[in-house]
């Protein structure tokens, strides 16, 4: 386990998060062992938002109950593909609204808020063509941002209707790519195709320098809030069960915290 300091309100939520997790994990058959000995002899299948690949890379080697067997992407496309019957064991999302609305349907477990994140402006390390959010105003500048239906790209619009009508309509005019999920962003960005895109923080850590991020203003920034659940029928129950709890408190949410992921917020905190 990483010696990564953990925080007071982190542990407040993540206690919180287990009582309402031992409660609402769902039922299922499992085909999967716990014990030590057994602990990589079953798969578990993780679909995961995009901007988890880092930290859920280094999580899958730290987790021991079993292998784990991901797919990356946009949230949105991830939950319509179990909303068409694909039964991985978890889902984790970069919003709250799409495994609530699962839940809702029955198709997983009550969610759990695990993370948040903070949204910025991704340029360039190396590039002077915007400084600031000001400068996604001006004619020529290329910008990237999520499609409508990815929770970057839902984030991202909720951060351009409060900047106001003239703004936003002028940072839209200069739109040049409307991407599925962060990584297309990130690879706009990294291969000099767009000057700037809107992202999340921990997205921009991830390049190790490439890119480099310009906050926005408070008064803009969203509740970047992530939630995740266990898929109904999941084969992998137990092990399902112990990869939310070690999101919450233990090397999942360690590894979280060292890509720069912040505690999750308090529902009563979050923006739809």
């Amino acid at each position: 386990m990483r010696d990564v300091r953990s925080t007071t309100r982190w542990t407040a939520a993540a206690g919180l998060a287990l009582a309402v997790f031992a409660v609402g994990a769902c039922g299922g058959t499992s085909r999967s062992g716990t014990s030590p000995s057994r602990a990589k002899a079953h798969t578990l299948t993780v679909f995961a938002a995009a901007s988890l690949t880092t930290a859920f890379g280094a999580y899958a080697r730290d987790f021991t109950t079993a292998r784990v067997h991901y797919s990356f992407g946009g949230s949105d496309q991830l939950a319509a593909q179990i909303e068409h019957g694909l039964k991985p064991d978890v889902f984790a999302a970069a919003n709250t609204q799409l495994p609530e609305r699962l839940f809702a349907k029955g198709l997983v477990s009550r969610p759990v808020r695990f993370a948040a994140n903070r949204l910025v402006i991704a340029v360039p390390a190396r590039a002077a063509k915007v400084r600031g959010i000001r400068d996604l105003e001006r004619p020529g500048v290329a910008i990237a941002i999520g499609s409508p239906t990815v929770p970057i790209g839902s984030y991202t619009r909720a951060v351009l209707a409060r900047l106001g009508p003239g703004t936003r309509t002028a940072i839209l005019r200069n739109v040049r790519s409307q991407e599925p999920d962060v990584n297309g962003i990130v690879g706009k960005l990294t291969q000099g195709a767009v000057d700037a895109g809107f992202t999340y923080a921990t997205d921009v850590r991830a390049t190790k320098g490439a890119l480099r991020a310009i906050p926005l203003p408070r008064s803009a920034q969203p509740v970047v809030a992530y939630a995740a659940a266990i898929v109904s029928g999941a084969a992998e129950v137990p092990a399902a069960r112990a990869f939310l709890s070690g999101l919450l408190a233990g090397p999942g949410r360690h590894d979280l915290q060292a890509a720069g992921f912040l505690p999750p917020p308090a529902a009563s905190s979050s923006t739809r």
